[in-house]
């Protein structure tokens, strides 16, 4: 609804236009001069009610309450009644915030911002002074969320789900230690992406897997096709125990990462395409001779700790061979998690380190939550795909 001109040259007849928006200015002013109209109107309504209900109240005074706003700190007038019925919806009883404020603070959370440089922020821009334990109080709902998140029902079937792992500081018993943050992430039958979950433990072992696994069968999801692993000592067996119909492939990518980890920088763009034909070989026999081919060649010889890393996960790269070429693009261009893993690492990096797990969840918990806002569409390759997994996995394909 457009403000009429006259009533805006009213407004701004005597005053200095640098001043309209500056604090105390006329927007500070105007944001006042409405909370209070709101107030009396509920008031107003509340008075007709109580008549109508037969009660006898009225008016007593007001009281000054101060609240902060997304762009400064307010101090309004409160209306009372006198029988002190009266609980008003625009600024309730105990509220010492508007609802922009604490959003405020939450996105910039997300960003990275510590309480610290929230505080400095808030005052550096706003001019308000706001206490480190009320921007924690502010972003400790989040955890709520995040229980509530972590505990949602799932979907019964999902295609492909990779399970990967990235490193945060943490600071535990008076120390910062290094954890391991896992993430899930599902792509259902339709094409589309869902985080299941995150994990944050300090070690590694088949009894946290087993539990993850059975947490994912406890929320509903009764089938995983392929499940995309990082070579995580235990993970393949927690998973066939939960879902035995379930193939474990070891991740390609990040195996290639691992081969590259023992090769020189001026040998890694000639050592790329020799490992490509392992792992675009038509089926497992041809691979298993194109890794003979590279561990006799001279890249393997004077890296022989590739082949051996390939031999040793052989087991769990062979189930890859059995896909046809659209499915296996699905499983080895693991585009989503590294684009998903890449802004978890930029929002750690900018923190250094977290001073408990709480915080660490809350701040990961934002991005996952933020990145997944903007997934809308299934990858190009799922068109095909999608006809590839109804053929090779039948029903199970279909379990809704």
């Amino acid at each position: 609804m457009a403000i009429d001109k006259e009533l805006l040259d009213r407004l701004l007849e005597g005053r200095d236009p640098n001043d309209v928006f500056s604090k105390d200015g006329l927007l500070d002013d105007l944001k006042k001069a409405l909370s209070e109209r709101v107030l009396n109107a509920e008031l107003d309504e509340h008075l007709a009610d109580e008549r109508e209900g037969g009660k006898v109240n009225r008016r007593n005074g007001t009281s000054k309450k101060t609240v902060l706003t997304g762009t400064s700190k307010m101090t309004v007038s409160i209306p009372r009644d006198r029988a002190g019925t009266f609980d008003p919806k625009l600024i309730a009883k105990y509220q010492r915030r508007f609802p922009d404020f604490d959003d405020k603070i939450v996105s910039m959370y997300a960003r990275g911002l510590s309480v610290r440089e929230i505080r400095g922020h808030l005052e550096d821009i706003y001019g308000i002074d706001v206490s480190p334990e009320l921007i924690s109080a502010v972003t400790d709902v989040i955890l709520e969320d995040v229980a509530e998140w972590q505990n949602r029902p799932l979907d019964a079937c999902y295609a492909v789900v990779f399970f990967d792992a990235l490193r945060v500081k943490i600071r535990d018993e008076g120390f910062v230690r290094n954890k391991a943050v896992y993430i899930a992430l599902g792509i259902r039958p339709d094409g589309t992406k869902e985080i299941l979950g995150l994990w944050i433990e300090q070690t590694e072992g088949a009894k946290f897997w087993l539990r993850v696994m059975n947490e994912l069968k406890n929320r509903g999801a009764a089938d995983i096709l392929i499940a995309v692993v990082d070579g995580l000592k235990g993970f393949p067996e927690a998973i066939e125990a939960v879902f035995p119909q379930t193939v474990v492939q070891t991740c390609i990518v990040h195996l290639i990462r691992h081969s590259l980890e023992f090769v020189s920088w001026k040998d890694r763009k000639t050592v790329m395409p020799a490992l490509k034909t392992i792992y675009r070989a038509k089926d497992a026999g041809a691979g298993q001779k194109a890794l003979e081919a590279f561990a006799e060649g001279p890249f393997g010889q004077r890296y022989p700790a590739i082949a051996q890393s390939w031999r040793r996960n052989w087991d769990r790269v062979v189930p890859f061979f059995a896909f046809p070429e659209a499915v296996r693009r699905i499983v080895y261009t693991t585009n989503a998690i590294e684009a998903l893993n890449s802004k978890l690492r930029r929002a750690v990096r900018t923190r250094g380190h977290f001073p408990s797990d709480e915080a660490a969840t809350k701040l990961l918990y934002l991005v996952l939550n933020n990145t997944a806002e903007h997934w809308k569409r299934p990858p190009r390759e799922w068109v095909e795909a999608k006809t590839q997994f109804a053929v090779i996995f039948g029903e199970r394909f279909g379990l809704q």
